[in-house]
């Protein structure tokens, strides 16, 4: 599509925002996401102090063993995720809990890298059940995302450095005639995981719950 074009030439170029995915302004330690990308910006151009390649010591760590025989949602079997400009993107399966009985399970695409977080889920013409995609940054910090170039509705859940989820959103397709650059979903956090809208209704998801995953 011509808008997916100009998105990766938005890039290209250094500038800021992204849809469904991190704020380059919020890659430095101020914040996270899509909106007002300082992330594509300063982190892709290494003017920021994120190091996008290594992740600190994340990388290899695994998630926190509480192991769960109930599931609410599980990833479909056959899930054919990821696809088309992320079918060579890592992934790991991302368990959601809000209790101790019962979770819900993704399979997310890692986006840990400056461009990868900057393009998100924009060039995406929908997103599966089962499917999400898991932005991984360097720290915790205050971050932001974006509905940018979007084509469909996400649920946005913000999680921090130990994996505790701090909020969740639920933001909606840019309209006809809007582009989602004024949909911004502000949070805290070092992890953020996006999943198709209303996830986190139909699983009970909220706030204080946790995360898991290995990355």
């Amino acid at each position: 599509m011509h808008r997916r074009r100009v998105l990766t030439a938005l890039f290209a170029a250094g500038l800021t925002g992204v849809a469904a995915c991190m704020d380059t302004t919020d890659e430095q330690p101020a914040g996270e996401a899509a909106s007002t990308d300082s992330e594509a910006g300063g982190d892709a151009a290494g003017a920021n102090n994120t190091d996008t390649n290594q992740l600190d010591g994340v990388s290899g760590r695994s998630t926190d063993g509480n192991a769960t025989d109930e599931k609410r949602s599980e990833t479909p079997a056959g899930l054919d995720w990821p696809t088309g400009p992320y079918a060579d993107y890592d992934t790991t399966q991302v368990t959601v809990r809000s209790d101790d009985k019962a979770a819900a399970s993704v399979r997310a695409a890692i986006a840990d890298t400056a461009q990868t977080r900057y393009t998100g889920l924009s060039n995406a013409t929908a997103l599966p059940d089962g499917a999400g995609m898991l932005f991984v940054f360097t720290d915790e910090g205050d971050r932001t995302f974006v509905m940018r170039e979007m084509d469909f509705g996400l649920d946005i859940i913000y999680a921090n450095a130990d994996r505790t989820i701090t909020s969740v959103h639920h933001a909606d397709a840019p309209g006809p005639n809007e582009d989602g650059n004024e949909q911004d979903y502000p949070g805290y956090g070092q992890y953020v995981l996006e999943v198709p809208q209303f996830w986190t209704d139909r699983n009970n998801i909220t706030v204080g719950g946790r995360i898991s995953f290995t990355l």
